[in-house]
């Protein structure tokens, strides 16, 4: 009996490390197979003209009070050294537009249908983590879209181009109308995380750059979607920020804890085509850090004013100081040294993506303000 046993467990062993190799191999097919939809793209009706006038269509918007999840303020723990705001008073005012990142993983459909229950929780938890560094703007607001499913970027088939092309469709209206709402007087602030940096980038090129509207703009943070230097910068229209009190300028950052495997977000990166309609190949991605506000560079644990620590659902966190530091690689990624804790979402390879905004929460926050309050002086 004892005998069998051991041949069972024998076999056991065996069948795990067979699936171990399997996922190692295949781990990129097997994820294509679990996220890509397999049906054709559908169409989306196109929204009427003034279709974001409804507050319906808003996560965030002026007005919505005390249930806006960008306006949520976390608690600082009460650990290590306390360090000074760089700045005696509020910031000017300012409005910002934020456009979250991918919600919706339903292989079932190409696009997200409004109101989906659980891409609207979870984006309005994207919202609380990484709108909120903002919030000491006199105007938030953050769009809901028709955002293409996660599995759209795990393919290059033109089901998924289809799907991205009609979710921007949706960004593009609701940025045209956050313009005309937004104080005309007051500069603006332009936010987004992976799928939404991705069109934000989108709208840089093709709205903003070379236009009067590019004058109101006081920082861009495009976080979580790389830049090449090389073949997409020049086509926005803004450079990257150089120096702390830069305005009307682009932040961009994508984190990894060490020891770092970003081969997977390379490979897709070097394959993709950049906006001067080539290969992006192996140019370098541009690289904010944001414990110092200036492109490239390396800054201790100490310079991290609060990281945004959450709960186990992301539904709450607290701040914590000097837990994590931050150097851009010869690449362009972002380090931050060991992994720290934040959670179960870290990605394969140690990518912190989903974290990439909370992990520098506040120093986000005082970045902000002193940009506007250099694009008010300048005014």
């Amino acid at each position: 009996m004892a005998k069998k046993f051991l041949y069972f467990v024998a076999v056991i062993i065996v069948l795990i490390l067979v699936a171990l190799i399997a996922l190692s191999i295949w781990s990129k097919e097997l994820t294509k197979l679990a996220f890509v939809p397999t049906g054709e793209f559908v169409e989306q009706s196109a929204l009427e003209e003034n279709a974001y006038q409804d507050p319906a269509l808003w996560y965030s918007r002026p007005g919505i009070g005390t249930s806006d999840p960008a306006r949520w303020q976390p608690a600082m723990r009460n650990e290590g050294r306390s360090i000074p705001a760089p700045a005696d008073q509020e910031p000017p005012d300012f409005a910002v537009l934020f456009v979250h990142p991918t919600s919706f993983i339903d292989r079932t459909r190409w696009n997200a249908p409004f109101g989906d229950p659980e891409a609207e929780r979870i984006a309005k938890l994207y919202i609380r983590g990484m709108a909120s560094p903002f919030n000491q703007a006199e105007e938030i607001w953050a769009p809901r879209y028709r955002q293409a499913t996660m599995g759209a970027f795990l393919t290059n088939s033109g089901e998924a181009e289809k799907a991205l092309e009609a979710a921007y469709d949706d960004v593009l209206q609701a940025f045209e109308y956050f313009l005309t709402s937004a104080d005309a007087d007051s500069p603006i602030v332009l936010v987004g995380h992976s799928q939404g940096s991705l069109h934000l980038l989108r709208l840089l090129k093709e709205r903003v750059a070379g236009s009067e509207m590019s004058d109101r703009v006081a920082a861009v943070y495009a976080v979580g979607w790389p830049i090449s230097i090389e073949h997409d910068l020049p086509s926005l229209g803004l450079p990257m920020c150089a120096s702390v009190d830069q305005y009307g300028c682009i932040l961009s950052w994508s984190s990894f804890a060490e020891p770092a495997d970003p081969s997977a977000v390379m490979e897709t990166y070097s394959q993709s085509v950049g906006f001067d309609g080539t290969l992006r190949g192996n140019s370098k991605i541009a690289c904010t850090n944001p414990l110092t506000g200036t492109l490239n560079g390396a800054a201790e644990a100490t310079s991290n004013r609060g990281t945004l620590v959450p709960d186990g659902d992301l539904s709450k966190g607290e701040l914590v100081q000097n837990s994590v530091s931050a150097r851009c690689d010869e690449r362009g990624l972002l380090l931050i040294g060991d992994p720290p804790e934040m959670g179960s979402y870290v990605l394969p390879g140690n990518n912190y993506h989903v974290y990439d905004i909370p992990l520098f929460w506040q120093n986000t926050q005082y970045d902000v303000a002193i940009r506007v309050d250099a694009w008010t002086r300048a005014r």
